[in-house]
């Protein structure tokens, strides 16, 4: 059982604490300390702990982009309790919105068109905490959250202070950032976001157009690019409060086009996106993976969504070692039909890919 054994103003401390709560997949995996911070002002009080400081460290969100690879988490798990969100600048073009790393990233969502901004809209409906938003450098239909942050506010665990860094020193990529590089470095505790009044609305990507004209929506704002995707995913993805999941399992692999052009003469009807990089190609990972007959497959209870082949799911008992065999068994199969690699998108706790 997991009883608070310490309670200071702005953190509190549990032992033996159960973290299925905590993770998306609903793994029902275990911490050995469990500390919860409400007040980042304490956080170099909280990581001097003997307790603490003399074992691993685990900053988890809502656990929306993790898997628990073992039942037992050694150390502490860190959750930031801090869910502020408020524009502290306005200017004629642009606000400047802080979100403490706590708060929910749909909730910013929904709160920044609230009041009239835009550049979120695309990313709407993603689960997780503000503060795990800059680590993967989330993204999704075309817009990644990097193009919009300014500053993070962090911990830098090796210098032992509090640090801004701005977007540069952020080195935000496809799914990366300087966060996710040096995992063991920056605690995040606050992000701080440039949101346009007025934005070129992103409404290329596959199937926002087509969403928004069975909407009857013909002249969209931002509000109706967000409502389109929330549709969109509502139909792909399945609720993790009803089928535990961590959305898309699988990152899009970007290769040299030369590799992919000798790919489609093979497999013409391979869906191929834009790159990071101009000489590459982004390729769809849940295209290579339905072609190899994974979608909808399930073992014992971890398997594939019905809906979407790139989402893992947790049908009611599955441990994280099943989640992260049957994950393996998908990639090998990949890599032998296509010659691909593909790798997982969240962080995998206790297990190396």
């Amino acid at each position: 059982m997991s009883l608070p054994v310490n309670a200071q103003d702005g953190w509190t401390l549990q032992y033996d604490a159960s973290l299925q709560a905590l993770n998306t997949f609903h793994v029902a995996a275990r911490a050995q300390r469990l500390v919860h911070v409400h007040d980042p002002a304490c956080l170099p009080q909280v990581l001097a702990l003997p307790e603490v400081a003399d074992g691993p460290l685990l900053v988890l969100g809502s656990g929306s982009n993790v898997l628990l690879s073992t039942d037992q988490v050694p150390g502490t798990v860190l959750v930031f309790a801090n869910t502020t969100v408020e524009i502290i600048e306005h200017r004629q073009d642009h606000a400047l919105v802080r979100a403490g790393a706590g708060a929910s990233w749909h909730g910013l969502v929904v709160e920044s068109l609230q009041q009239g901004l835009s550049g979120l809209e695309n990313l709407a409906l993603i689960p997780g905490t503000v503060g795990a938003a800059p680590i993967q450098n989330i993204g999704a239909y075309g817009v990644q959250v990097g193009e919009f942050i300014q500053t993070v506010e962090a911990w830098d665990q090796q210098a032992a202070q509090w640090v801004r860094l701005d977007a540069e020193q952020c080195a935000f990529g496809y799914r990366d950032s300087v966060f996710k590089q040096e995992p063991d470095r920056y605690l995040i505790t606050a992000v701080e976001l440039r949101l346009p009044l007025l934005h070129h609305l992103r409404m290329d990507y596959a199937g926002i157009a087509e969403e928004l004209t069975a909407q009857g929506v013909e002249l969209p704002a931002a509000v109706d690019v967000a409502n389109a995707i929330i549709a969109i995913r509502r139909r792909k993805l399945p609720d993790p409060d009803v089928l535990g999941n961590a959305g898309s399992f699988f990152k899009n692999p970007q290769l040299p086009l030369e590799q992919v052009e000798l790919l489609q003469q093979h497999f013409p009807q391979l869906p191929v996106f834009p790159a990071d990089r101009e000489d590459h190609r982004k390729l769809s990972a849940a295209w290579m993976i339905e072609h190899c007959g994974w979608k909808a497959y399930r073992e014992g209870d971890a398997g594939v969504s019905p809906a979407h082949a790139l989402v893992l799911v947790n049908h009611g008992q599955a441990t994280g070692a099943e989640l992260l065999a049957l994950a393996r068994q998908i990639s090998a199969s990949v890599l032998e039909t296509f010659g691909v690699p593909i790798e997982p998108e969240p962080r995998l706790i206790g297990a190396q890919w």
